[in-house]
């Protein structure tokens, strides 16, 4: 177990992860497939890992470490431009002491023991399924066929019923997705553990996105004002410098068709949803649910800019402190979820 560490795993050589890499495929699920070792790097950290698949999902090993979590105070500190935002910005709410704003918005700081996982890369949604036309034609109401026609000759890019369907469209075809109104938290469980996988804790959702990293940001305690993120865009007005005949001009402007920035993967091979309307399952061993990466888009919907209505997306440790007076129900209309396998009995 001792090798699968981050900090033994990394002085290994390649033939000896390979090794490692081979063996986990015992404590796997039937139907787990080695892929083979990858480079990620990103935010200064980098992984050089194993890749799995299973049923069309990528998983990847990710090492284990004990790590400090939570924030109180800066590692670094924020730079003008990002100090001079955010205090703006909450000072408009009554907040003079901004470090102490960004602390009561955070966990508490701990030390946590991280074992070694295979991590499913991408996220499910669990409130909603995607189906064909014909499944969700046979299991909606009657007025849904007529719903779907009314969006196919529209000019609509995304048309949803609340907690009935969603549609999207995707070139000439449309993405059908249906409420998934019976799930329980207890169905999940029960279902995960039956075929081989557990849902992460707390602890290690933030090990996964921040790396152990102390600052506010996995990158630093500056916000990144140049990323292209969702439902804002891009946070700087990007040009391209092209030759015309010898000369050039530096006015003309491109779209921008960068990825959101914090939707890439991480030096895991991890990604996350990066938006603050969406938030992932966490479950504590007392069952405690704490949803992580988003707050549902209270602060964008409260007017706050990108630095602050991002926190909930950017910030390693936020918690929202308000999830506990929603409902289950409530919860999973925007909740996504990713399985893992704890290699607590890797036999090296």
């Amino acid at each position: 177990m001792e090798a699968c560490t981050r900090g033994i795993w990394a002085g290994l050589s390649f033939q000896e992860k390979e090794q490692l890499l081979r063996g986990m495929i015992a404590l796997c699920p039937s139907g787990m497939e080695y892929i083979g070792v990858r480079m990620f790097e990103r935010f200064g950290q980098r992984t050089e890992t194993g890749v799995f698949l299973h049923a069309g999902r990528e998983f990847v090993f990710v090492p284990g470490d004990r790590v400090t979590l939570g924030w109180n105070r800066w590692q670094d500190g924020m730079n003008e431009e990002t100090s001079a935002d955010l205090f703006e910005t909450v000072s408009e709410y009554g907040v003079e002491d901004v470090r102490a704003f960004l602390a009561g918005q955070m966990s508490p700081v701990r030390d946590a023991a991280i074992a070694p996982m295979l991590v499913e890369c991408g996220t499910q949604s669990l409130g909603w399924i995607e189906v064909t036309e014909e499944e969700a034609c046979a299991r909606h109401e009657p007025d849904f066929a007529a719903e779907l026609e009314r969006f196919k000759h529209s000019e609509l890019k995304s048309f949803e019923q609340y907690q009935a369907f969603r549609l999207d469209r995707q070139g000439e075809d449309v993405r059908i997705q249906l409420y998934n109104e019976g799930v329980t938290l207890e169905a999940l469980l029960e279902e995960q553990a039956e075929a081989g996988f557990g849902l992460l804790t707390e602890d290690e959702w933030e090990y996964l996105y921040g790396g152990g990293c102390r600052t506010l940001f996995p990158w630093g305690d500056s916000f990144d004002y140049t990323m292209k993120l969702k439902h804002f865009g891009s946070l700087e007005r990007l040009t391209v410098m092209v030759e015309e005949s010898a000369e050039t001009d530096p006015s003309l402007v491109v779209e921008d068709k960068r990825p959101y920035h914090l939707e890439l993967p991480n030096f895991f091979g991890l990604q996350f949803a990066g938006d603050p309307y969406k938030v992932e399952l966490t479950v504590d061993p007392s069952g405690e649910v704490l949803p992580k990466g988003g707050d549902g888009g209270g602060m964008i919907c409260g007017g706050m800019g990108p630095l602050v209505g991002y926190l909930p997306a950017a910030a390693v440790y936020y918690r929202d402190g308000s999830a506990d007076e929603l409902d289950w129900e409530d919860l999973i209309d925007s909740m996504y979820y990713r399985r893992v396998i704890r290699l607590t009995d890797l036999a090296l």
